[in-house]
């Protein structure tokens, strides 16, 4: 039997499929300054994933983590507002612009 150890935040139904595969999985639930800290492990490896690989399904994994870390901070509709804001004020970066340099 092999044993691997991970201490890492997980999916909620990773448990589950882990049981469903005929393993055994021993997790705990983070407190809340457990879970800010774990999530933003999980955002740095997401990050990391899809720097390496960049797809959707990377791309999604990011998104989730950050939705997370919204909830988790209670800015669930802020987060969606500030992005707006920002957007309406400074803009998208659809024009990809790349700024080189500014003169006074």
């Amino acid at each position: 039997m092999t044993v691997k150890k991970y201490n890492k935040l997980i999916r909620d139904k990773i448990p589950e499929i882990i049981f469903n595969q005929g393993k055994k999985a021993k997790v705990t639930i983070a407190n809340e300054i457990e879970y800010s800290a774990h999530l933003k492990k999980k955002l740095q490896e997401e990050v990391e994933e899809y720097l390496e690989t960049p797809c959707v399904e990377e791309l999604a994994d990011i998104q989730e983590v950050i939705l997370s870390i919204a909830e988790a901070n209670g800015w669930d509709t802020l987060l969606e507002e500030q992005r707006l804001a920002k957007n309406i004020n400074r803009g998208g970066f659809s024009k990809r612009y790349i700024l080189l340099e500014v003169q006074d």
